[in-house]
């Protein structure tokens, strides 16, 4: 039997791209490798990420550490897939000989015809279309987790961020039909999943391909009559498409957790007008005030840009001014880097490295401090944690488990003499607060074990799902 691994980078959607081309290798006879990281494999697959600019990097510098593997091993093959593989396509062989198979972000399912094709011609199989030709979800896939699934309702995107790639490499925002989303949700319960996360470029503009514009909130409503589904999150949202009604539908539904990931960007309305970003400072604050009014425990959680083009002390400023008034409870910090074929990338006025690094430090120390506020005014509560493997990486020497709180909070407990395994649900109260984390090694005070028996490892092809045609314009 030939073994595989698969590496990913970026985001949750690689993540879920990368559990489907599992399900598809092991369809097809590979078995997964015993280690992800190890060269004595072989079949490696890259899923990119075009996102930043050390995702070029990366990804060769890796090729090039295998390249002496490859040549030991004969057989072994190398796989390119995602966005970087959509954006450069030949490129890759070109600059790296040695890789057999590049694929797309539409063509998924190409993957083990497309590494047997390379196998027989003895030459690169480079295969990019520019159409979805399979919704992800329709593909065999392998878990990650027996217990937490993501799903999704939506691939692409209809944005046109000028800082962003992501449109042209993942294709215009076509939506699943909400019968397909919810009876993958029943699926994964009856499976044992306790936890889902609906997924979509812009999760909130759900609806669109097929004329809803409520559908999101319906979704999230749908999902709280799904017996035994006991936690359910989104990412990410868009401030453009965020309505009352998914407020609601969020604080109505007792299983949608209060957490909230929406992308800010930046706080100053000339540089969200220079991204392309279709809300304003005074817009994405009063969001914040009337999801805090419904669900007070809320944590928000955001994405920001530091150094976009152009950006004044005056524009870095006001971002540091709606941190401040936002109290996220996290925030994920990037420097802007050019991404080619970007309008952003060909602006004037680029911000030089050292003025970036001297206002990411700044914010950095801002937000962590927000952050720990928050976090110690946690101390003395009780937390309800999902158990989880993987999330602490001192566990087994501290005699903790970890896991996320309702609010997404990352959480190490101990258990003291009980058995505790992932997928459990359990409840103590916080002793100690650092600002990404919360601690609890009080006594556990409830306990309620994974109702799953044994994980599984893979789920055959759906039958069901579909792909929600787009409306005509006229």
């Amino acid at each position: 039997m030939r073994t595989y691994s698969i590496r990913t980078y970026g985001c949750q959607m690689n993540v879920h791209d990368s559990e489907r081309l599992a399900g598809l290798l092991e369809d097809a006879g590979y078995v997964r490798a015993p280690s992800a990281s190890g060269d004595d494999v072989d079949l490696v697959v890259f899923n990119t990420c075009a996102v930043r600019e050390n995702a070029d990097n990366r990804l060769y510098g890796n090729l090039g550490r295998l390249y002496p593997a490859k040549q030991q091993r004969p057989g072994m093959q190398i796989a390119v897939g995602g966005c970087l593989a959509q954006k450069d396509r030949g490129t890759i062989v070109d600059r790296a000989p040695w890789v057999d198979v590049v694929f797309g972000t539409h063509n998924l399912a190409a993957l083990p015809v497309l590494l047997e094709r390379a196998r027989h011609n003895a030459e690169a199989q480079v295969e990019i279309v520019e159409a979805l030709q399979n919704f992800p979800s329709d593909l065999p896939s392998r878990r990650e987790s027996p217990y937490s699934a993501w799903v999704s309702v939506s691939v692409g995107c209809d944005n046109s961020c000028t800082f962003c790639i992501v449109p042209s490499l993942r294709g215009a925002e076509t939506d699943r039909r909400p019968g397909d989303v919810l009876a993958e949700i029943r699926a994964l319960v009856e499976s044992g999943v306790v936890e889902v996360t609906l997924l979509g470029q812009n999760v909130n503009s759900y609806g669109r391909s097929f004329g809803d514009r409520l559908a999101f909130g319906k979704l999230l409503r749908a999902c709280g009559s799904v017996d035994g589904l006991e936690r359910v999150r989104f990412t990410s949202p868009h401030p453009r498409d965020f309505t009352d009604d998914v407020i609601a539908a969020m604080a109505e539904t007792p299983n949608v957790m209060p957490a909230l990931h929406m992308p800010l960007q930046s706080g100053s309305d000339a540089m969200l007008r220079a991204m392309r970003r279709s809300y304003r400072q005074s817009r994405y604050l009063e969001i914040i005030t009337r999801v805090r009014a419904a669900m007070p425990e809320a944590a928000i959680t955001t994405d920001i840009i530091v150094g976009f083009p152009g950006e004044t002390d005056d524009d870095f400023e006001q971002t540091l001014s709606v941190v401040r008034e936002a109290r996220f409870a996290s925030a994920f910090t990037f420097q802007y880097s050019k991404r080619p074929g970007t309008p952003a990338a060909v602006m004037d006025d680029q911000v030089p490295k050292p003025v970036v690094q001297e206002r990411y430090e700044r914010l950095i120390e801002l937000q962590d401090g927000i952050a720990w506020d928050a976090n110690r005014a946690l101390v003395g509560r009780e937390v309800e944690v999902l158990v989880s493997r993987g999330e602490g990486r001192k566990d087994s020497a501290t005699g903790r488990v970890s896991g996320r709180a309702r609010d997404g909070r990352l959480v190490h407990v101990a258990i003291g003499d009980a058995t505790v395994t992932p997928g459990d649900t359990i409840t103590a109260t916080v002793t100690y607060a650092a600002p990404h984390h919360l601690v609890a090694d009080s006594a556990i005070t409830s306990h309620r074990p994974w109702r799953g028996t044994t994980e599984i490892a893979h789920q055959p092809t759906p039958q069901l799902l579909t792909i929600g045609p787009r409306p005509s314009l006229a």
